[in-house]
């Protein structure tokens, strides 16, 4: 009886010592996931055009003659982007949609644009439609013209910035 105890003991001592390293099976799945932050980002190249001075009621197009400087709208972003196109008040001069005293007008041409131009959209202060679905890296061209108030009360260098913005198409 006694030697039935001890195997008692030691069968019970073996049950609970390997029922602690029991393995259990588990079944998993992993879903590969990956993000990337969408980047909306236009550039405008050369960017700059210097119209030079010029007389009141006259106009210079980007087209021709000595501004020739078309411009380039490049998507930088990584997603397809439609881009708008804004002019602005000058510190002397009103962007309008005829001249007028202290009122110019600016133009933007997207497609075959003539001289003299007679298929360019006046530029307001508020964003117009440039191009719409522009590929990553894709580009589009404008070019620019510029009317000269009727009078002018400032004789002195306008900025007559136009403002290329990119959102996502």
């Amino acid at each position: 009886m006694k030697l039935s105890k001890k195997i008692i003991a030691g069968y019970l001592i073996l049950v609970t010592m390997f029922s602690g390293f029991m393995a259990y099976a588990a079944d998993t799945g992993t879903v590969a996931a990956t993000v990337t932050a969408q980047n909306i980002s236009v550039t405008v190249s050369d960017g700059s055009i210097a119209y030079g001075i010029m007389a009141v009621s006259t106009s210079r197009s980007t087209i021709t003659g000595d501004v020739n400087d078309m411009q380039t709208a490049t998507n930088n972003g990584n997603v397809a982007e439609d881009f708008n196109i804004r002019g602005q008040n000058s510190t002397a001069w009103t962007l309008a949609s005829s001249i007028g005293a202290d009122q110019y007008v600016h133009r933007f041409c997207v497609a075959t644009c003539n001289t003299p131009p007679t298929n360019y959209t006046a530029l307001t202060t508020s964003y117009q439609t440039l191009a719409n679905s522009v590929a990553t890296s894709g580009t589009q061209t404008f070019h620019l013209q510029l009317l000269t108030p009727s009078s002018s009360s400032s004789y002195t260098s306008q900025s007559v910035d136009v403002i290329v913005q990119a959102v996502a198409d």
